[in-house]
């Protein structure tokens, strides 16, 4: 990925005006630093450290078992969990993987920078979930076994479905003892995305968090309800999505990105004092769209994941195997690919390319800065209403 620091702070320039006339905090370009200086709250700091019912001292490394207790007796399957405990003070960061079953990339994730982790080093603690739809998982879907997405419906309650029985105890038993939350994914329904966090900028705290993960693109999204991020956030954590690649597979390239952004930001956090400094920031868009497109056929795409194209520019030609007719899809407006779906049989109004809009020249944001189709997957695919 090629980065022009003076287009960048061009770039960064027009942000800054269009975050001043939705409200939005600004965002400033510069290495993550590992402490914060400036006005906005720090993080909550651990006390005593107790996950999924179990105490964790101080300077140990403990992997944990979760059950949700609505499985079939003999069919139980324990959820892992990873906990590093430093044996400094600090905040407590979540890190939760295939809370869509299908998504590999963030499980490895998760695994490589636990593993990593010498809690006699750490200030703080780090819980790392690598499986949250552990049932999804062992069946290779998206969803729970009721075809629900576990994704919708957070923070749950002890009286509703089996999906939000669930989600209420994981959030209660794991996610409230956490300071910060990181919820990792990948694209959804035979699409990939470019590496990125979403977050709701319009909040000091997140706005700061989303700072620290090196050169990694940043995507307003309030997040929809339901969602883990959005229950965190509502709760008064801090928290992000980190999207990457595609479902179905792990893919080096994007666990590598990934591992590389969490260690940095666990340096600019001050819980580690490896230092890392990756690269400059990259952009930070305000709103996004997806292009749908009018004809049914195979996708052949012309563009790739992260290229920046100009409104009236080829994205991708449908062409129909029976008639041999061939229809174009073209960008709407100037943006960037942060989304695409992969080459594959589509139908009219499937979602195809996400395009980010970046700084004064964004059009697409809602009046409460909200970006649409946060998660297309939900949209595409209504099994878990």
């Amino acid at each position: 990925m090629s980065f022009n620091l003076g287009s960048w702070t061009r770039q960064a320039i027009g942000c800054a005006v269009f975050a001043a006339t939705l409200g939005l905090p600004q965002i400033s370009a510069g290495a993550p630093e590992p402490a914060s200086t400036d006005a906005v709250p720090a993080l909550k700091l651990k006390g005593k450290l107790r996950v999924a019912g179990k105490e964790v001292p101080p300077g140990t490394h403990k992997r944990l078992t979760w059950t949700s207790g609505m499985e079939l007796e003999g069919l139980t399957a324990p959820m892992p969990i990873i906990v590093v405990n430093g044996s400094g003070p600090g905040p407590v960061l979540c890190l939760t993987a295939a809370v869509h079953g299908d998504e590999l990339n963030g499980i490895e994730i998760v695994r490589r920078v636990m593993s990593n982790l010498d809690p006699q080093e750490i200030k703080g603690a780090v819980i790392g979930v690598p499986i949250v739809n552990l049932q999804g998982f062992y069946r290779g879907s998206r969803y729970l076994p009721d075809r629900r997405d576990l994704n919708r419906h957070f923070p749950g309650n002890t009286r509703g479905s089996a999906a939000t029985r669930l989600a209420y105890s994981f959030f209660n038993e794991v996610i409230t003892h956490c300071s910060a939350l990181v919820d990792l994914h990948t694209g959804s329904l035979d699409r990939s995305n470019l590496a990125q966090l979403r977050a709701d900028l319009r909040l000091p705290q997140i706005a700061k968090l989303s700072q620290g993960f090196g050169s990694t693109v940043v995507l307003h999204s309030v997040g929809e309800h339901g969602s883990l991020r959005r229950a965190a956030t509502d709760a008064g954590i801090p928290a992000v999505t980190f999207e990457m690649g595609e479902p179905m597979r792990v893919q080096p390239e994007h666990v590598e990105h990934g591992v590389k952004a969490i260690e940095t930001l666990l340096y600019s956090l001050g819980m580690s004092s490896q230092r890392r400094y990756w690269g400059d920031t990259e952009s930070v868009y305000y709103s996004s769209k997806w292009v749908r497109v009018d004809h049914g056929g195979i996708l052949f795409s012309e563009v790739a994941l992260g290229e920046r194209v100009s409104e009236g520019e080829l994205l991708g030609i449908i062409s129909d195997p029976m008639t041999e007719e061939q229809h174009r899809v073209y960008a709407p407006m100037s943006g960037r690919v942060l989304g695409m779906a992969l080459n594959q049989m589509v139908l009219p109004g499937f979602a195809a390319y996400r395009l980010g809009a970046e700084g004064k020249d964004a059009k697409f944001t809602s009046a409460s800065g909200e970006s649409r189709d946060d998660e297309v997957g939900a949209e595409e695919d209504t099994r878990s209403d």
